[in-house]
């Protein structure tokens, strides 16, 4: 028996085809969703046939949430259809809130997610 056709057998027989072709396309990100967004985004999970994605800011979150029926597609295309129903995105964790200080400046502060 050759070996590759061995470890098919292994796998289907331990049911470990689905989590090692989702691997496989979490290794291949970039490659599968572009240069661009693979740059910005990463695989976190797979559960229950939803794919969730973290995001390096929020328009780049903003950006899959928009491109989420492709990515569903793109992705269906390379692990099957029906694999992959939803692609959920986890923008980017912010800086804890301020601690209060010694000097205060009166007024609102702003928004958090911004310098200035």
């Amino acid at each position: 028996m050759l070996f590759g056709a061995a470890i098919q057998d292994l796998l289907a027989a331990r049911g470990w085809e689905e989590p090692v072709a989702i691997g496989g396309v979490f290794g291949r990100w970039r490659e599968i969703v572009g240069a661009e967004l693979g740059l910005h985004t990463r695989p976190e999970a797979f559960e229950d046939g939803e794919v969730i994605v973290s995001a390096d800011s929020t328009a780049w979150a903003t950006q899959v949430r928009l491109l989420a029926p492709t990515l569903v597609r793109r992705l269906n295309e390379e692990l099957g259809d029906g694999t992959v129903t939803a692609v959920k995105v986890r923008g980017p964790n912010l800086a804890p809130p301020r601690q209060a200080g010694h000097i205060r400046v009166k007024g609102s502060r702003g928004p958090g997610d911004t310098f200035g």
